[in-house]
């Protein structure tokens, strides 16, 4: 009967801890302070697979937002054309990737962002 208790607490422990993971890949989509809070626990905790990929998916994803979005800007300003709509069918894909990205963390699945996730595979050798 006292094994029964132990084994149940261990189990409790094992998936608690794969929650924890899931959690911080989670937050790493989240703002650039959540990106920040998650990369401390990969770097100052035990490392974790999962949580090595969210983290490069994510950077990868926001350095694409800034450079899409800076590129049709200085487009706008320096041709003087109004692109509204490109800005806004370029969000909204960016925004389909983030959920993506979302969905994959929540399920703790290493799915790459569809069209731009391959490419950061393996970029950032800062985060191994």
């Amino acid at each position: 009967m006292m094994a029964v208790g132990f084994l149940r607490i261990k189990i409790k422990k094992l998936k608690l801890l794969s929650n924890e993971k899931k959690t911080a890949s989670l937050v790493c989509y989240i703002t650039l302070i959540g990106w920040f809070m998650a990369y401390n626990s990969y770097k100052y905790s035990k490392k974790s697979s999962l949580l090595k990929f969210h983290l490069k998916q994510s950077l990868g994803l926001g350095i694409i937002s800034i450079i899409t979005n800076l590129v049709i800007i200085l487009i706008e300003l320096f041709f003087n054309y109004p692109i509204s709509l490109v800005i806004l069918l370029n969000n909204m894909l960016l925004f389909i990737l983030w959920i993506a990205g979302i969905t994959s963390a929540l399920y703790g699945v290493r799915l790459p962002l569809p069209i731009i996730g391959s490419l950061f595979e393996d970029k950032f050798s800062f985060i191994e």
